[in-house]
C-alpha cells in the first residue's frame, strides 16, 4: 500500500442545505469565524439517517421536538432569579463580570465580588422530560405569502437579492418586513449573509443615518459571531475572544456591543470557576481566564468568562442536569437482577458489569466493538428489561441488528433497534409514558460522537428516573455536525465508568484505520487489493479516475456495483468537490437533461429533511407537488421551493455526510488543493467508511501523512465537563 498523501478538496460552503461541518478540517475556530473574509463551515448533513415511517411526517415531528426543547429552555430561563441592579445598560452579575474583565485587562485589581461563587439556586429533584411531539402540518412552518412579499419589497429597496425573501421571512417570522426596515442588520439572521453584505443593505435603507457605531449593528454582529461559533462547534465563546472578533468586524466599542446584546437578552454571560492551582503555584492566565486574589492571601482562583447563545448554553446546562439525574437516581439494589447475566466474556462482560451498577456508562471502540453493546442489549431483554439501542443512521441500525442473535434479529430491528431521529420524533421506539419520558429501562446510544448538545439534552431529559444510559462510539471519528462535543466531554469529565473495547477491527482496512487513529499512516499488507492507492496529478485527473473506479474498476475486480460504493471528498466546492464529482458520476451512471431542478428519475440523492441530517435515496419522478424521492424504502415529496436547499446528488459525499454509515467500497478523493482541509479525524472517518475495499485517489503529496500525524480535531469551547463536575463526583 502506498502511503502517499491524498489531496482534500476545497471546503467552500455547502450551501443552505448542508454547509460543511464544524468538525471537519477547514472549519474555522471561534477567532477565524470573525474574520471578514472567512466563511465559517457549518454542519454537513449526516448521511444515511433513515425513517421507517413517512419521511415528511418524521421530519416535521423532529422539528416539533426541537421547538418543544426551545420552549422548555425558555421556561428554564424564566425560573432564574431576577438580576440585581448594577451598572447602567446591564444589570447584576453580567455588568460586574464585564467591568472586572476590563479592570484586569487594564492592569487593575477587579472587585472581589465579581468572581465570588454565586449562591446556587435550588435544583429540581427531577428534570422535566421533553413532551412527546405531535406532527405538524407541512405548511405550518412556512412563512405566509404576504410576509414573504413584504420582505421581498424591503430587500429590493435595499439592493439585496430578492431570492433571500423566503429565508428572511422564516428567520424573522411575522413582522419581518417591519423588523428589517427598523433594523437592517437583522439580515444577518439569514444563513450565508455576512456583515459586509448587511452593511451595504443598511446603507441603502438608512442613508446618512447608517454608521459603524450604530448600536443595532453591534448587537447583530455579536449575535452573528456567536452563531458562526456554533456552526464551528462551540457552545460559547470566551469573552476576550468575542470582543477581539468584534474589533475585526469594525465594531468601534466591542464592550458596548456585548453589553447591549446581553441587555436585550440575545445572549447570556457565564462565569466558570476553573480548577484551583496547587498551593504556592502561580496561576497560568490565558485569554479567557481571570483570577481573584483571596482576601486572606490564599491562592488565586481562576475564572473563565464566556458568552453564548441561550439556545446552546442552556441546552448544555439542561444536559448536565439530566445526566446528573441519571447518575444519581439509580436504586442502590438495581444491580441485583443483572447477577444472572454472566454468559458474556471479555469487554462485553466488563460492559455488563459496569451497566449493572451504574446509571451512566461510556463504551469506546471501533466497528467490531459494536458487538459488545449488542450482547448488552440481548442480556437486558433476556432479563425482561425494556431496552432500546439507537443508532445515528438507518444503515447503522441495520448493521447493529445484524449483530443480534439470529432468532431475535427480525424482532429487534423492528422494536428495540432504532435511529436517534426516529426515537426523538416518536416514529420509532417504545413511545413515551404519561409524563413524556421514554418507556424504557435502558437506552444504548451508538455513534455517540455524533450527538450534538441539543439532541443529547432531549434524549437525556426524556429518560425516566432509574433508567440506565450507555453511550457507545468511536472517539476517533469526526465530532457532531451541531454544537458541542458531548461524548468527548464526558470522557474528559470522568464522572462515570468507561469501558474500552479490546476488540480490534479486522483485515487490512481495519489495521490501516487503527493506525490512523493513533497518528500513524502505516504501510499495510493488502494481498487481496483491499486497499489501492491511485496517484493523480491534478483535480481533472482525480475526477476522471474516480468515475473510472466507481463505474468500471471496482465492479470488475470485486463485484461491487456502483450503488454499493460511495465517493468521499473533503468539501462540496472546488474542481474535485462533491458538486463536480456528482456531475461527472451522473453523466456516466444516469445521464439525463436534469429536467426536475437538475434531477432525473434514478438519480442517487442525499436528502436533508432538517438541517444537519442527510438521508440517502433516489429520485422517482416529479410533478406539480414537487420532487418525489424514495428514501430507505419510504416515499418522500419535497416541495419544489425546497428542492434546491434540501436535495443534492448523492454519489459523492463529504465525510460528515457519510459518518455513521458504511459501504462495501469507498473511494476517497484527495485532490491537490485539499491539504489544508485534512485532519486525523477526517482521514480516520473517511477511510473507515469502507467495509471490503478502499481506493484512495491521491494527489496531496505529504499533506496526508502530515495531517494524520500532526493535525488533531479543532478544539471546541464547551462548558459540559465543568457543569458535570459540580454535580457528579468523579468516578473511581
Amino acid at each position: 500500500m502506498s502511503t502517499e498523501p491524498d489531496p482534500p478538496e476545497s471546503t467552500e460552503n455547502a450551501g443552505p442545505a448542508e454547509p460543511d461541518a464544524p468538525g471537519e478540517p477547514g472549519a474555522p475556530d471561534a477567532t477565524e469565524a470573525a474574520e471578514p473574509g472567512t466563511t465559517a463551515e457549518t454542519s454537513e448533513g449526516k448521511a444515511g439517517d433513515g425513517e421507517t415511517a413517512a419521511q415528511v411526517s418524521e421530519a416535521q415531528a423532529e422539528l416539533a421536538a426541537q421547538k418543544l426543547e426551545r420552549e422548555r429552555i425558555e421556561r428554564r430561563k424564566a425560573e432564574k432569579a431576577a438580576p440585581i441592579d448594577a451598572g447602567t445598560k446591564l444589570s447584576g452579575k453580567a455588568a460586574d463580570l464585564l467591568a472586572a474583565v476590563r479592570a484586569v485587562e487594564g492592569g487593575a485589581k477587579p472587585p472581589a465580588a465579581a468572581f465570588s461563587e454565586p449562591e446556587r439556586a435550588p435544583r429540581r429533584p427531577v428534570a422535566e422530560p421533553v413532551r412527546h411531539p405531535q406532527p405538524v402540518a407541512e405548511g405550518a412552518a412556512a412563512p405566509a405569502a404576504d410576509t414573504v412579499e413584504g420582505v421581498r419589497r424591503v430587500l429590493a429597496d435595499g439592493g439585496a437579492p430578492e431570492a433571500l425573501a423566503a429565508q428572511a421571512a422564516a428567520a424573522l417570522g411575522e413582522g419581518a418586513e417591519d423588523a428589517l426596515r427598523e433594523d437592517p442588520w437583522q439580515l444577518l439572521r439569514v444563513p450565508g449573509v455576512r456583515p459586509e453584505q448587511a452593511d451595504g443593505f443598511a446603507r441603502a435603507l438608512l442613508g446618512p443615518q447608517c454608521a459603524p457605531d450604530d448600536e443595532r449593528r453591534g448587537r447583530a454582529v455579536t449575535v452573528w459571531l456567536l452563531e458562526q461559533a456554533a456552526l464551528a462547534g462551540h457552545t460559547a465563546l470566551e469573552l476576550p475572544t468575542l470582543t477581539a472578533a468584534l474589533g475585526r468586524q469594525s465594531v468601534p466599542d466591542a464592550d458596548e456591543a456585548v453589553q447591549s446584546t446581553l441587555a436585550e437578552g440575545e445572549a447570556l454571560l457565564f462565569q466558570d470557576a476553573l480548577d484551583a492551582p496547587a498551593a504556592g503555584q502561580p496561576v497560568a492566565e490565558d485569554d479567557g481566564a481571570q483570577a481573584e486574589d483571596g482576601e486572606d492571601g490564599e491562592a488565586a482562583r481562576p475564572v473563565r468568562v464566556l458568552a453564548g447563545l441561550e439556545r446552546y448554553a442552556l441546552a448544555e446546562e439542561s444536559l448536565a442536569d439530566a445526566l446528573a439525574r441519571v447518575v444519581n437516581s439509580l436504586a442502590k439494589d438495581a444491580s441485583a437482577p443483572w447477577e444472572s447475566a454472566t454468559a458474556a466474556s471479555g469487554s462485553a462482560a466488563e460492559l455488563i458489569r459496569a451497566v449493572a451498577g451504574h446509571g451512566l456508562v461510556l463504551h469506546t471502540g471501533g466497528e467490531a466493538a459494536r458487538a459488545e453493546p449488542a450482547v448488552l442489549l440481548t442480556a437486558a431483554r433476556t432479563l425482561g428489561l425494556r431496552a432500546v439501542a439507537a443508532c445515528h443512521t438507518t444503515d447503522g441500525r441495520r448493521r447493529f441488528a445484524g449483530l443480534l442473535p439470529e432468532a431475535d434479529e427480525a424482532d429487534e430491528a423492528d422494536s428495540s433497534v432504532v435511529t436517534v431521529p426516529g426515537l426523538l420524533s416518536g416514529a420509532e421506539g417504545p413511545g413515551r409514558d404519561g409524563d413524556g419520558a421514554f418507556a424504557l429501562d435502558l437506552l444504548i446510544l451508538l455513534d455517540a460522537p455524533q450527538l450534538d448538545v441539543e439532541s443529547a439534552a432531549m434524549l437525556a431529559e426524556s429518560l425516566p428516573d432509574g433508567a440506565r444510559l450507555v453511550l457507545s462510539g468511536d472517539p476517533a471519528v469526526l465530532w457532531s455536525a451541531g454544537p458541542g462535543r458531548v461524548f468527548a466531554d464526558l470522557l474528559a469529565a470522568r464522572v462515570c465508568p468507561q469501558v474500552a473495547s479490546r476488540t480490534p477491527d479486522p483485515g487490512p482496512i481495519g489495521e490501516l484505520v487503527s493506525g490512523v487513529g493513533i497518528g500513524e499512516l502505516n504501510q499495510v499488507d493488502a494481498p487481496g487489493k483491499e486497499i489501492v492507492i491511485v496517484p493523480v496529478r491534478d483535480a481533472g485527473e482525480a475526477v476522471h479516475r474516480t468515475v473510472q473506479l466507481v463505474a468500471d474498476s471496482v465492479p470488475r475486480a470485486f463485484g461491487i456495483t456502483p450503488e454499493e460504493a460511495v465517493v468521499i471528498t473533503p468539501g462540496h466546492g472546488g474542481a474535485a468537490g462533491t458538486r463536480a464529482l456528482n456531475v461527472a458520476l451522473k453523466e456516466r451512471l444516469n445521464p439525463g437533461p436534469g429536467r426536475f431542478g437538475g434531477f432525473d428519475p434514478g438519480d442517487r440523492i442525499a436528502y436533508s429533511p432538517v438541517p444537519g441530517r442527510t438521508v440517502p435515496g433516489r429520485v422517482v419522478t416529479a410533478d406539480a407537488d414537487g420532487l418525489h424521492l424514495s428514501c430507505e424504502g419510504a416515499s418522500v415529496v419535497v416541495p419544489r421551493e425546497r428542492v434546491e436547499q434540501a436535495v443534492r446528488h448523492g454519489w459523492a459525499l463529504t465525510a460528515h455526510q457519510a459518518v455513521g454509515s458504511r459501504w462495501p467500497a469507498a473511494i476517497v478523493v484527495l485532490p491537490g488543493d485539499a491539504g489544508q482541509a485534512l485532519s486525523r479525524p477526517w482521514v480516520y472517518t473517511a477511510f473507515g467508511r469502507a467495509e471490503r475495499h478502499l481506493s484512495v485517489v491521491h494527489g496531496v503529496e505529504q499533506a496526508l501523512p502530515r495531517a494524520v500525524a500532526e493535525v488533531p480535531a479543532k478544539p471546541r469551547t464547551t462548558r459540559l465537563p465543568l457543569l458535570l463536575r459540580t454535580q457528579v463526583p468523579a468516578a473511581d
